[in-house]
């Protein structure tokens, strides 16, 4: 009787021992299965990225081989044989996932700086011709007496010579022929001309507070970059000139860092400065008739800004607050281009704020195929202004008796 239940105890304990074996074997089958599963899932992915690795290196790699066999002086060659040499010896480094030597990876890090040294191509390029300076001589002049405008100056560009002025060195407020500036800065930290921005209250805001001209965009209209340049010259739209500044920089305030940095630029800090983009009235913000000249210079040098001062009309892009587009116009260009001026008047931007009057800057091509640019301010009125320039390009323009 002892026997028989000895022995039923000892099948129980086995059949635990077993019990528990078969669980431990279950268990680890689930686990191994478990496993597998997550490798299979992972494989087919992580093969293809490998894959898409392995390719671009041996793309790029294959191609700095084929620049380093290019042929080499001959007096520099066993010292690059040498070099490459010690590099093939160094240890190997992990390049997206592939192991390359430190020669590669060194012509890699060459090529990647090249091209971060690269400049970037901004609106119309940036002018590499050095800024106007432009001297008075003995046959300098002074302007024609029928000329009521307080200050200006009169240069032949390609000479370099001031061929008449009128206190062109005297400290004007240069109203919005500022925007010359404001173009030309923007247009140097700009890339795409087809981006868009959207015009906020702020930007109606300030512009009905100063009473600046407008453009005239809507609150939420997004515009063209193209369109907010030629708002700010043709018009003289201070919403667009605006808008391009905050665009660029973030703020007004930021902006007129650059334009002040970019007159340092021109070599006219001592004489120049902006506090707006606009050319509202500020004691602080002021110019003169020979620093502007200096300045349309430099825009007209991008041709870009040289297309925008140029254009007579310009239809914005069609937004659906105007599904027609805003058609603008440059009544300077247009109201000069039927005077007997003895060339072109091909670009200007006019102003005017209460102190400085009105004023402008033109650039014209004389009968002779040289350029010349005009510079006026404090005349009585816009067309008095505009007199001003057709009177001294009869002046100085050559043209018969």
């Amino acid at each position: 009787m002892i026997d028989e239940i000895n022995n039923i105890e000892s099948e129980r304990q086995s059949e635990q021992e077993r019990s528990a074996n078969r669980k431990k074997r279950i268990e680890e089958m689930r686990r191994r299965k478990k496993q597998q599963e997550q490798i299979r899932r992972l494989f087919i992915p992580c093969a293809a990225a490998l894959a898409v690795c392995i390719l671009l290196v041996v793309m790029g790699v294959g191609k700095l081989v084929k620049n380093s066999r290019a042929p080499k002086e001959p007096e520099k060659q066993a010292e690059t044989e040498a070099n490459a040499s010690q590099k093939e010896q160094k240890s190997v480094v992990n390049v997206a996932g592939c192991y390359v030597g430190d020669i590669i990876v060194d012509r890699i890090a060459a090529q990647i700086a090249d091209i971060n040294a690269l400049p970037l191509q901004t609106v119309g390029g940036k002018s590499s011709e050095p800024p106007l300076n432009a001297k008075a001589d003995e046959g300098t002049k002074p302007f024609h007496s029928e000329v009521v405008s307080q200050n200006g100056i009169f240069i032949d560009v390609e000479a370099k010579r001031i061929l008449g002025q009128k206190d062109a060195g005297a400290r004007i407020n240069p109203a919005s022929m500022t925007k010359i500036l404001t173009i030309l800065v923007a247009a140097e930290h700009i890339t795409n001309l087809d981006d868009t921005f959207e015009i906020t209250i702020d930007i109606t805001d300030f512009s009905f507070i100063n009473e600046c001209s407008n453009a005239g965009f809507d609150v939420g209209e997004r515009v063209t970059l193209s369109d907010l340049f030629y708002g700010t010259v043709l018009p003289s739209g201070g919403d667009a000139a605006l808008a391009l500044a905050i665009y660029v920089s973030g703020s007004q305030e930021e902006f007129v860092k650059l334009m002040n940095q970019k007159i340092d630029e021109l070599g006219l800090s001592q004489t120049s400065h902006f506090t707006n983009c606009v050319g509202l009235y500020d004691q602080n913000h002021y110019s003169t008739a020979y620093d502007i000249a200096v300045m349309l210079k430099a825009a007209c040098d991008n041709s870009f800004c040289r297309k925008v001062l140029s254009a007579h009309t310009y239809t914005t892009s069609a937004t659906t607050e105007h599904p027609e587009g805003i058609i603008l116009s440059n009544w300077f260009l247009r109201r000069i281009e039927d005077k007997e001026t003895y060339g072109e008047v091909l670009c200007a931007k006019t102003g005017y704020v209460e102190q400085s009057k009105s004023c402008a800057a033109s650039l014209a091509v004389g009968s002779d195929g040289k350029e010349y640019i005009c510079v006026t301010a404090q005349s009585t009125g816009s067309w008095p202004c505009i007199y001003d320039h057709v009177k001294l390009y009869q002046q100085f323009l050559p043209h018969d008796e």
